[in-house]
């Protein structure tokens, strides 16, 4: 099981407002509200990272002329079977 620790942050008032705005209408505690926008925080983050290094990685290493005409000409042999 996860154990929880308490933590004191400083938030603008206007911020605090539109937090308490927020999560009251879902019916969650404070500690619901800041754990969920942690956790997306943190997902997005790792999900931006990734999208970096896979830019980064065709930046390094593009497709070559050969590759993208194979996929090309893959895509048509298996949509040509398509009754659309």
């Amino acid at each position: 099981m996860e154990t929880s620790t308490k933590v004191t942050i400083s938030l603008p008032v206007n911020v605090l407002k539109e937090i308490e705005t927020s999560r009251e209408s879902r019916g969650e505690s404070r500690s619901e509200f800041f754990r969920r926008a942690a956790e997306k925080l943190l997902r997005q983050e790792k999900e931006a990272e990734a999208v970096k290094r896979y830019i980064h990685g065709y930046t390094v290493l593009p497709e070559s002329a050969e590759e993208v005409e194979a996929v090309y000409q893959a895509g048509i042999s298996v949509l040509s079977g398509e009754p659309w």
